[in-house]
């Protein structure tokens, strides 16, 4: 699972996930009257809040952070987990407002007494309310608002980046730094067979002419890049057939420029077309 797929949205359904279940060791409902040494139920000990508010507005959340966080959501009846999230949390923020009008639930079915018209809801069912109203408005958002939709943990920046073909050190995807001498290679220092007389700047020594490498043609030169959102890699021979989709926080390399697009070569060596490369941070 790659966190650093997950989106501010995510991040914002996760925070309401961390408020909903600090609210569940709370007050279901408040009495009037009663002395503070009473005990009053917390949303764990309500079984339609638990069930319909707290467990649902829980999975949700965890639904879709699964979801974004794998490279190929999993389907539940052919429907995408993310999909089930965003249900489940729409459905614990219709439960906790519901409780919210009718703290005292099936009590009312015993008459109009002092007792249920006297009953509030409590700390925790408030805080349950707002936490799922946030997990609900943030899940739904998320596909629609770009600021929602940047990642939440962005991509370190490279040190330099590698030309093309080279083998980053800390492995592919994250360029690393510039290349390094030949191991036991040094400079020649003064009193040294080699050095120039007076410490001087050593004179360039004859060498054998070595093949360079040669640039791609035209201007383009092969550079690093990263996707703010995970974005589909379609084949080079232009159908719209996806064989890899790029995750945030993850480096891949730009070889070729065609138009508007770009020709970007994975992990394991595949080559694509990125069709969509709005808001991409180079290397």
């Amino acid at each position: 699972m790659n966190i650093r797929s997950l989106t501010r949205g995510d991040g914002v359904v996760i925070g309401a996930a961390v408020l909903l279940f600090i609210a569940s060791f709370l007050d279901n409902y408040s009495l009037d009257g009663v002395p503070d040494s009473f005990e009053l139920p917390n949303l764990w000990e309500s079984g339609p809040v638990l069930l319909s508010v707290v467990l649902a507005g829980l999975f949700g959340a965890v639904f879709i952070v699964i979801a974004r966080g794998l490279p190929q959501a999993p389907k539940i009846a052919g429907i995408d987990l993310g999909h089930f999230g965003i249900a489940f949390t729409v459905f614990a923020a219709w439960s906790a407002l519901g409780n919210i009008f009718d703290p005292a639930g099936g009590a009312d079915n015993f008459g109009s007494g002092s007792g249920s018209s006297s009953t509030d809801a409590g700390t925790g069912l408030i805080l349950a309310l707002i936490a799922t109203l946030i997990m609900a408005a943030a899940a739904i958002a998320t596909p629609l608002v770009p600021a929602l939709k940047a990642a939440l943990v962005g991509a370190p920046r490279p040190a330099a980046p590698q030309p093309y073909g080279a083998q980053p050190p800390g492995g592919y995807g994250y360029p690393g730094a510039g290349a390094q001498a030949p191991f036991g290679a040094s400079q020649p220092q003064p009193g040294q067979p080699g050095a120039p007389f007076g410490g001087g700047q050593p004179q360039p020594q004859p060498q054998q002419a070595q093949a360079a490498p040669q640039p791609p043609a035209g201007d383009f030169s092969p550079f690093w890049f990263a996707v703010p959102v995970a974005r589909p890699l379609f084949a080079e021979d232009g159908s719209q057939s996806t064989i890899a989709e790029l995750a945030p926080g993850t480096w891949y390399l730009a070889v070729e420029q065609r138009g508007a697009n770009l020709v970007a070569q994975t992990q394991d060596g595949r080559r694509g077309v990125l069709q969509d490369t709005t808001g991409i941070q180079r290397g």
